[in-house]
C-alpha cells in the first residue's frame, strides 16, 4: 500500500475519542473516608508499605475507607475507569503486592475490636498488637502471629500461623464469618451456611483474590499466665539443634509451640530455640529436658512465667516497649522465601541448611513448629492445605538482594519439596499454585470465577 492508498483508507476509519481521565475529585466527594492523591500533603506517607523497598511505586490514589460503602464505591470507580485495584490491610506483603499503580483501597481505619459472648468481631484493618491488647482486656484472645503491625486481614486470609496455633489452630480455623465486598460491590456475610464456598476460600486462599474483606468474627479462647523461653547455643551445636528440634517440636504437647532460628548477623552466628508454653515453668522444664539433653549445654537460657499479654509483647520483640510504641515498629527492608516441611531433614539436608546460613551476609532461617490442632483439620476443610506439615521454613535476608535466598532455597528444595506458605509471598516461585494451595487450587479457581469473573482483583500470583 502506497501513501496515497493509505490516506484514502484512513479517511474511512472512525476516530476513537480518548477515554476521559478518572474523576478522582468525584470519588473523593463520594467517600466518608479520605482519598489521598499525588500532590496531596499526605501522599508520600500514604503510598508507603512496611518494606521501604517498594517506596518507588506510585498509586494513582490511596483511599482510606471508613466503611464497606466506601469500599464498594472505590471498586465501582476502579471498574468504570479500568484501573488496577489493590486491597491493603497492614501493608506487609512480602512481595509488595499491597500497593500498585492504580487505586489502593486501604482498610486500616476499619480497625475496631469488640467482644461479646465468646466471639470477637475485628475490623480488617486492625493491627495484630491492637487485637491482642483489646481482647486481652476481656481475658481472651485468638491464635495469631508475632509481628505487631501485621494487619489481621492478610494474616487471616492466608491462614495465620501463630504462637498458640498448635493448641487453638490457625487464625482462619477460629474464623466463624467474614464480611467481604466483592468485585460487583456487594457486601456479603460469609459463613458455613451463607456463601460457603467464599467462606472456605477466605480461610487460607490468600488476601486480594476474591474481594475486600472488611470484618471478621472469631471464636476466642480464654487466656492465662504462660511460660516463655529463649535458649541459645554456640554455632558448633547448630546441626545437633536442627536434628533434635525437628524430632521434638512437631510432636510436643499441643500447649507447647517453639521456633528454631539460625542466624548470621552483626553479632556473628547464633542458634536459638524459643517458644511459648501454655502452662507453668516446672512442667516446661521437664518438656525441655529431652531437647537440651540431645543438643548439649546452652550458652544462655531464659525461662519465665508471664501474663498471656506480656508473652505476646515479648514474642513481638516489644518486651521493653508500650503497646503504642510497639505499634510504631520501624519499617524494615527485607526479602524472604519459604518452604513448608512435610518430613524432617535427613543428615545431608541438615548439613546443607547449617552451611547455607553460615555463608557471608546478614540473614536467618526460621523454623516454626506445626502439628497439634493444625494437623487435626483436613487439608481440604479450609483453603489452607498444609495440615500434615511438621513445620514451616522462612528464609529471611536483610535488604533486597535475593541471591542468598535463591541459593539456599534451591539447595533445600530436594529435601523440603515444592510447598510454600502464601503469607510469605514469593515472586520467584513458578509453580506457586501447587506450592501455596496444593489440592485446593482448582476449587479456589472455581470460587474466583464465581465471585470475580472479570478478574477485577489481579495479583502477579492471583488465583
Amino acid at each position: 500500500m502506497d501513501r496515497r492508498d493509505f490516506l484514502h483508507v484512513a479517511a474511512f476509519v472512525p476516530v476513537l475519542a480518548a477515554a476521559p481521565p478518572p474523576d478522582w475529585a468525584g470519588l473523593r466527594r463520594q467517600l466518608t473516608g479520605t482519598l489521598v492523591l499525588p500532590g496531596d500533603a499526605g501522599y508520600a506517607r500514604a503510598r508507603r508499605l512496611y518494606n521501604p523497598a517498594y517506596d518507588a511505586i506510585k498509586p494513582g490514589g490511596v483511599a482510606y475507607c471508613a466503611n464497606a460503602s466506601d469500599v464498594a464505591r472505590c471498586l465501582g470507580f476502579a471498574r468504570a475507569n479500568g484501573l488496577p485495584v489493590t486491597a491493603r490491610s497492614g501493608g506487609h506483603s512480602y512481595a509488595g503486592w499491597s500497593t500498585g499503580t492504580g487505586l489502593v483501597i486501604d482498610v486500616s481505619r476499619m480497625n475496631g475490636v469488640s467482644y461479646a459472648a465468646g466471639r470477637a468481631t475485628v475490623g480488617a484493618g486492625a493491627k495484630l498488637i491492637d487485637v491482642y491488647e483489646q481482647l486481652g482486656r476481656h481475658g481472651v484472645s485468638i491464635p495469631a502471629g508475632t509481628c505487631p503491625t501485621v494487619g489481621i486481614g492478610g494474616l487471616t486470609l492466608g491462614g495465620g500461623i501463630g504462637v498458640v496455633s498448635r493448641k487453638y489452630g490457625l487464625t482462619c480455623d477460629t474464623l466463624e464469618s467474614v464480611k467481604i465486598v466483592t468485585a460487583d460491590g456487594r457486601l456479603l456475610t460469609c459463613d458455613s451456611g451463607h456463601h460457603a464456598g467464599l467462606y472456605w476460600a477466605c480461610r487460607g486462599g490468600g488476601g486480594g483474590n476474591f474481594g475486600v474483606a472488611v470484618s471478621f468474627t472469631y471464636r476466642t479462647h480464654a487466656t492465662r499466665d504462660v511460660t516463655v523461653f529463649f535458649l541459645h547455643w554456640p554455632w558448633a551445636k547448630a546441626r545437633a539443634a536442627v536434628r533434635a528440634w525437628q524430632a521434638w517440636a512437631p510432636y510436643a504437647p499441643d500447649e507447647l509451640w517453639s521456633t528454631l532460628h539460625l542466624t548470621r548477623g552483626l553479632g556473628g552466628l547464633d542458634v536459638q530455640i524459643a517458644g511459648v508454653y501454655l502452662g507453668g515453668k516446672a512442667a516446661l522444664d521437664r518438656l525441655l529436658t529431652p531437647l537440651t539433653g540431645k543438643i548439649g549445654r546452652t550458652s544462655s537460657r531464659s525461662v519465665r512465667s508471664v501474663s498471656y499479654q506480656k508473652a505476646m509483647m515479648i514474642m513481638a520483640g516489644c518486651v521493653s516497649r508500650t503497646v503504642e510504641q510497639c505499634a510504631r515498629t520501624p519499617r524494615t527492608s527485607f526479602s524472604a522465601k519459604s518452604h513448608v516441611a512435610y518430613r524432617p531433614l535427613p543428615a545431608a539436608g541438615v548439613r546443607t541448611l547449617v552451611d547455607g546460613v553460615a555463608r557471608r551476609g546478614r540473614h536467618s532461617v526460621l523454623l516454626d513448629a506445626l502439628g497439634g490442632a493444625i494437623g487435626r483439620v483436613g487439608p481440604q476443610a479450609t483453603a489452607f492445605p498444609h495440615r500434615a506439615a511438621l513445620f514451616s521454613v522462612q528464609y529471611y535476608a536483610d535488604g533486597m538482594d535475593r541471591r542468598w535466598l535463591r541459593d539456599i532455597h534451591g539447595d533445600l528444595a530436594p529435601h523440603f519439596g515444592d510447598h510454600a506458605y502464601v503469607n510469605y509471598a514469593d515472586p520467584d516461585l513458578r509453580s506457586w499454585r501447587g506450592a501455596y494451595y496444593g489440592p485446593n487450587a482448582a476449587r479456589l479457581a472455581e470460587v474466583k470465577a464465581t465471585y470475580d469473573p472479570d478478574r477485577l482483583f489481579r495479583l502477579p500470583q492471583g488465583v
